[in-house]
């Protein structure tokens, strides 16, 4: 891993115009509150070496175009540790951003609570947990760094709970630092590449791109682009592809096609930019349910498609947390069906299939922004009917819907394989079904 670069270093390469915000009051007892003997010379000499006077450094600065409340930790002093006067600075800075309605950008190196302060550092979290939320409930995103190490209560009170989690590779990510876990307990689970595997990180992002990376998704989530009630999001152009099918079974055919356009080509297409959200926050990623936000028209949009494969739950836990953060931050939501349903093995059941997809129907019926829902590919029962929007579902000509597989209703209904074809005509699964049955409002024609 490179050098670390201190806090103002690292400000000063993020962003422009920067204005640090005026100091907290500082503490009126010697050696902190325990009285902990020599803490006074300590921060005298964190100060001499990093030349700040705590753990954190916060103000406002321009990122690309607009402004945003960045919390920057250094290391140096006192190994990012928090202690009172470093929470109440890390709450203003929140409170600022909810009053000035600008992103916050947190810049996370810290080895958690400040033992020389005790259970008054330890409080921290608390009225830090506080601060995020107050700003989450004020609909003012919140964009999160994890830097070489994250550790502790910053891990877990600022940082998880960020909308967008990014991490510097190689950087050691964990709730108990190495010191307190023990030497043996090592390996990726306790690095940023393993929080990214594992769903709780969605990008792993070098120093040297941060810069663009954070301009761009201060760009997209920034409050003073969205419009609440946003309008809702038009519909991809139309693709390639062969007129609405005349039997049931050629419309199944075509929607499994391997040349036919796949989710990555329309949202390609359709937004000039975009960002991958990756995982569900909960231990797993799904590379099957492609969630994020991208610039379409000059608008931001969240995006939540499927590829084509049996989304797992995490991917349906990915798709209803996205939902639910364009749902606070006002943003339109574009959905892209494409699935033989869900994934309905062991493991699937052991991690909780039937919440998660119930989950997901939970936020898109809760949602408050409007889902556009194009159906591009399989629409194969529940796993796919989670992601639908009702009342505002198109389809295109080479895709089906259906209450499940035809192969797997001749199961149910111990009919031979090769009355499967006849079955899938009468299951009535056509575009041009599915339109005279009320369940699309139209069927895009082919491009």
């Amino acid at each position: 891993m490179a050098e670390r670069r201190g806090a103002r270093e690292l400000i000063g390469a993020l962003c422009a115009d920067f204005a640090e915000f005026d100091e907290p009051p500082p503490p009126t007892r010697a050696n902190g509150p325990l009285g902990w003997p020599g803490y006074d010379d300590q921060r005298a000499r964190a100060t001499e070496r990093t030349g700040e006077a705590e753990s954190v450094l916060c103000g406002v600065g321009v990122l690309g175009s607009r402004r945003a409340v960045l919390i920057a930790f250094e290391f140096g002093f006192l190994g990012g540790s928090v202690g009172e006067r470093a929470g109440a600075r890390i709450a203003a800075a929140f409170e600022r951003a909810r009053r000035w309605r600008l992103p916050v950008i947190s810049l996370v190196a810290s080895g958690g609570s400040r033992m020389q302060e005790g259970i008054r550092a330890l409080a921290q979290l608390q009225v830090i947990a506080r601060a995020c939320l107050l700003t989450r409930q004020a609909r003012v995103p919140h964009v999160c760094v994890l830097r070489h190490p994250t550790t502790g209560g910053m891990w877990a009170a600022l940082a998880a709970g960020a909308d967008v989690v990014l991490a510097d590779p190689g950087a050691a990510v964990a709730f108990g630092g190495s010191r307190v876990r023990g030497a043996q307990d090592t390996g990726e689970a306790f690095t940023a590449e393993g929080k990214a595997a594992t769903g709780q990180v969605d990008r792993l992002v070098a120093e040297d791109e941060l810069p663009s990376v954070l301009a761009e998704l201060v760009d997209l989530l920034h409050p003073h682009r969205l419009r609440r009630p946003p309008e809702p999001a038009p519909l991809p152009a139309p693709l390639p592809a062969p007129p609405v099918a005349r039997t049931g079974w050629d419309a199944v055919g075509r929607a499994r096609a391997p040349e036919r356009p796949r989710a990555a080509e329309y949202l390609d297409r359709y937004f000039r930019t975009r960002f991958d959200l990756g995982g569900d926050r909960a231990g797993g990623a799904d590379p099957g349910m492609m969630c994020g936000v991208g610039e379409h028209d000059g608008r931001p949009i969240a995006y939540a498609a499927q590829t084509g494969a049996a989304n797992t739950p995490a991917g349906f836990r990915a798709a209803a947390r996205l939902v639910l953060l364009a749902d606070r931050l006002g943003l339109p939501v574009l959905t892209l069906v494409d699935t033989p349903g869900a994934a309905n093995g062991a493991d699937a059941e052991r991690a909780g299939a039937g919440p998660a997809i119930g989950e997901l129907f939970g936020a898109v019926a809760a949602a408050q922004v409007p889902i556009t829902t194009l159906v591009i590919g399989e629409g194969g029962s529940g796993g796919a009917l989670a992601l639908a929007a009702p009342g505002a579902t198109w389809i295109t000509s080479d895709a089906y819907f259906a209450v499940i597989a035809p192969e797997s209703a001749a199961a149910i209904l111990k009919r031979p394989p090769e009355e499967v074809p006849g079955l899938a005509g009468r299951m009535r699964l056509r575009p041009q079904d599915l339109l005279e049955l009320g369940f699309v409002r139209g069927v895009l024609p082919p491009g």
